[in-house]
């Protein structure tokens, strides 16, 4: 089973920074789940909130600010008792600052019909630059982003991120022609799981921090797990052992 680092590793290093990706690189896991929002000069910033006071401490919205003013700011309140500034970093200085990745989910926070496509446009052209089109999976719980990239012919692979159920996951992930069905690990069952590989949806679980539930998960036939703790999970996962 494969393991995805959360923003990076967000339980040992301030989420989505570049301190924080170099810690999943340094436990061994070289793919990484990371979330993104445009800044007002359309750049991709690496960020889970479209505000900054959770990371930051400062009042704003993301999509206000250009990217060069975003990346002077300060994440570290992501982790408690961080000793140096991290600052939000844009997707293009991850990918400078950090080529060990063997693959990335890309997760869409926004998801407007005029968004998605300005998102998905910037992400295509950034990818393409960097020739990661192999390395790379745009992510989403839009349905609007998920559709605008079926139906414009994006040229990436995509995945439904869901966290209720309230409709099946597979026949929406299959609705949208996407290759990954990223689950709430609460959603997981061998039954979903199954019926998921049956149609060849590569299965991806979040968010995993529990060395039990990371034993069941791959009993079940998961494909990834997605964790805070990167390190642990490898641990975990080679030892096959809880504690």
């Amino acid at each position: 089973m494969l393991i995805y680092g959360h923003r990076g590793a967000r339980g040992e290093a301030p989420e989505n920074t570049l301190p924080s990706f170099r810690k999943a690189l340094q436990a061994g896991v070289t793919r990484v789940e990371l979330d993104l929002h445009l800044s007002s000069d359309h750049q991709l910033m690496v960020i889970h909130d479209p505000t900054l006071k959770r990371t930051t401490g400062i009042k704003g919205k993301v999509a206000a600010l250009r990217a060069a003013d975003l990346t002077r700011i300060d994440a570290r309140l992501g982790l408690a008792g961080w000793a140096e500034p991290c600052p939000i970093p844009t997707l293009e200085q991850l990918f400078q600052a950090c080529p060990e990745f063997e693959h990335y989910q890309l997760e869409v926070k926004s998801g407007s019909p005029a968004q998605s496509r300005r998102v998905i446009d910037a992400i295509t052209r950034l990818v393409d630059a960097h020739g990661l089109a192999d390395k790379v999976v745009i992510t989403s719980s839009s349905r609007a982003l998920l559709r605008h990239a079926r139906d414009s012919g994006c040229p990436l692979p995509t995945g439904l991120v869901e966290e209720y159920g309230l409709l099946d996951p597979v026949k929406s992930a299959l609705r949208y022609q996407c290759r990954f069905l990223v689950l709430s690990w609460k959603l997981c069952t061998p039954a979903r799981v199954a019926q998921a590989h049956q149609h060849g949806l590569h299965v991806s679980v979040w968010t995993v921090n529990e060395p039990q539930l990371m034993l069941q998960l791959r009993e079940m036939g998961v494909d990834s797990l997605i964790t805070d703790v990167p390190q642990l999970a490898v641990t975990v996962l080679e030892s096959g052992a809880a504690d």
